[in-house]
């Protein structure tokens, strides 16, 4: 599997390895039963050391296709000194863990994503047990029940061995990757509390993770520890990345994009016209965030939330959830708990 060049019009979840910069290559894996149904994996490379930009899901055909596409560069799985991982989802965290438990590699995560692993490694939590919670205070028990229809009432607890500690938390800063390179950690929460971006100044580039993604909008808050208001989290965090110099953005799903700042004006436009419409709906008559996502569009084609699977109904109407709890927070609606379920109206 020789190293192809980065090309705008090939399906970005094609299978290979593909050079996005000099010493850095783009590595698409599997991910089963995802709409995403691929996450980028970046190989930095000098020829001699070899340092990963998150690591998959630890799943027999990822390890296969990640060793493939090594070997394209001349390397192995072994060669790996170092996961870099932007945040503890699954897809991002889970091959680290166990490739390290085979080779001896480092595996690296952001400091504030430490409540969240410690829930996920606890074997007597629940998966999903505080998205569950969050969800009855949405008036939600339509998308619990789904749930439960979906993955279990008892969902089997297999993958503890997944969620182990990293052998280091990182924290904002300067941080040599290989002898003569160097990335700068950079704290964004949002899509998750501890999410972090890794900033290449020198070569142009963003490791954005999920926090800047070409063509969807990351999910908001979606972690075992929830954040109190994790899209003022995630607007804040946008604005920090726009105030850099602007790059070329490496997603963690989606193609290559040649400007991190013109996605970020996007997303940021996408979300004020979405706190709008929320807003729109609560003053015509809903209620709770199930209520108000329940009259929206979702995804780009603007299906109705009945129409899509349980776990992604979840994510609509948490998200809602985040974007009505924001305009609470700035005094643009108010709220009131009644029986355990927050109802909004406006001022």
């Amino acid at each position: 599997m020789e190293p192809l060049p980065e090309d705008s019009n090939r399906n970005w979840t094609e299978p290979g390895v593909y050079e996005v910069a000099a010493g850095v290559y783009r590595i698409p894996l599997p991910l089963p039963n995802d709409a995403l149904r691929a996450v980028n994996v970046y190989a930095i490379s000098d020829g001699t050391t070899l340092a990963l930009v998150d690591s998959g899901w630890a799943l027999t055909e990822s390890r296969q296709l990640l060793s493939d596409a090594l070997k394209g560069i001349g390397a192995e799985l072994g060669d790996v000194r170092e996961f870099l991982v932007t945040h503890v989802h699954r897809d991002h965290y889970t091959q680290a863990v166990v490739l390290r438990r085979e080779f001896g590699s480092k595996v690296s995560l952001g400091q504030l994503e430490e409540p969240s692993l410690k829930v996920t490694a606890d074997p007597d939590q629940l998966p999903m047990q505080a998205q569950v919670e969050l969800l009855r205070h949405c008036g939600a028990d339509e998308v619990i029940a789904a749930l439960a229809k979906m993955f279990g009432d008892v969902p089997r607890r297999t993958d503890v061995d997944q969620w182990e500690d990293p052998d280091e938390w990182l924290t904002p800063g300067r941080r040599t990757v290989l002898p003569n390179r160097e990335l700068e950690v950079v704290h964004t929460p949002g899509h998750t509390t501890g999410h972090v971006v890794f900033l290449d100044g020198a070569a142009g580039l963003l490791f954005s993770g999920d926090h800047v993604l070409p063509h969807i909008t990351p999910s908001i808050g979606f972690q075992p520890v929830p954040a109190d208001l994790p899209l003022n989290d995630y607007l804040d965090s946008l604005r920090l990345v726009r105030a850099l110099p602007d790059q070329r953005l490496l997603p963690a799903h989606g193609p290559v994009a040649g400007s991190v700042h013109e996605r970020i004006d996007e997303l940021l436009e996408h979300h004020r016209q979405r706190l709008e419409t929320m807003a729109a709906q609560i003053d015509a008559g809903a209620s709770t965030a199930f209520d108000t996502a329940s009259r929206l569009g979702w995804t780009r084609r603007g299906r109705k939330l009945s129409e899509m699977d349980a776990f992604n109904q979840m994510l609509a109407v948490l998200e809602t959830a985040a974007h009505l709890d924001l305009l609470v927070s700035q005094d643009k609606l108010r709220v009131q708990t009644i029986d355990g379920v927050r109802h909004y109206g406006t001022n």
